[in-house]
């Protein structure tokens, strides 16, 4: 990563509006997201005339974490204080509180750059970013990279399916509440309906299967790699440690879906600086 960024991110103080509390984990999870961002860009700077950087659950923009109450940026503000070459920044956030957290925030930490903070209700974001997501033409390419990380299955892939008619390519955290509690059968059973809408009907009896929460995550992420895959999406995976008590798994998977480029390339260039990748689901 790159150093300044990493300061950028870091930078950040309590200013009265709302602050998410989290674990120590997803801090680094931003890190990782930021270098997948990082790997997007070295890509498409070549291939394409602008860059914009979409993130679909923005949330306040900033995270606390610890007894100390460490405060650090969340994805959209880390990309948006970073010096990366990115032309315009879309943050979508539903919450009024929090929507209104970070566009001050954003204004504060860089006015200069294109930023926009939509509030809009998920099913009328496709109409709203395609009125402001430049088309690409013959003269002038854009490239779409879309964090879509809601820490749950709030994001159904028919609307997936929809974005990527846009030209958007997308960095998918595979995270959401999975414990001794809030296990699999909690998907399975008691949300059923939400688990086939985020994940697709195909595969869906191969999940109501599970018999474990190891064993229904790791089939959900493939189930939602495989309907990608239809969707005409190339995919890459890769897998992350992980000390949660919220998400009791040893590892998570995060995903890179795209048409435009190779996601191959981009998850070689996001191991560059950094090796966390290990085997676990061989």
């Amino acid at each position: 990563m790159n150093p300044k960024s990493r300061d950028h991110a870091s930078n950040f103080q309590a200013d009265g509006f709302t602050i998410t509390a989290t674990e120590p984990w997803f801090k680094v999870k931003v890190q990782l997201i930021e270098r997948y961002v990082q790997a997007f860009i070295m890509n498409a700077a070549a291939k394409a005339d602008e860059i914009v950087f979409v993130d679909a659950f923005a949330g306040s923009g900033l995270y606390s974490v610890g007894h100390q109450k460490e405060i650090f940026a969340g994805p959209s503000l880390a990309t948006l204080c970073g010096d990366l070459p990115i032309d315009r920044w879309i943050f979508c956030e539903r919450d009024p509180e929090q929507a209104h957290a970070l566009y001050m925030r954003a204004k504060k930490a860089a006015p200069e750059k294109n930023v926009s903070v939509f509030a809009d209700p998920l099913p009328e974001l496709t109409d709203r970013l395609r009125s402001v997501i430049p088309t690409s033409t013959r003269g002038h390419k854009a490239a779409v990279l879309c964090l879509v990380d809601p820490f749950s299955l709030e994001m159904p892939l028919a609307l997936m399916d929809k974005w990527i008619g846009l030209g958007f390519s997308f960095v998918v955290p595979f995270t959401f509440i999975l414990n001794d509690r809030v296990n699999y059968r909690h998907y399975t059973e008691d949300h059923a309906e939400l688990l086939r809408k985020f994940a697709g009907a195909s595969g869906s009896e191969s999940l109501a299967k599970a018999t474990g929460n190891l064993q229904f995550y790791k089939r959900l992420v493939r189930v939602y790699q495989n309907n990608m895959l239809v969707m005409g999406m190339n995919a890459a995976l890769s897998v992350h440690k992980l000390e949660s008590q919220l998400v009791s798994l040893p590892a998570y998977y995060m995903g890179f879906f795209s048409k435009q480029f190779s996601t191959q390339a981009i998850l070689r260039d996001m191991n560059v600086t950094e090796h966390l990748q290990f085997e676990l689901f061989a």
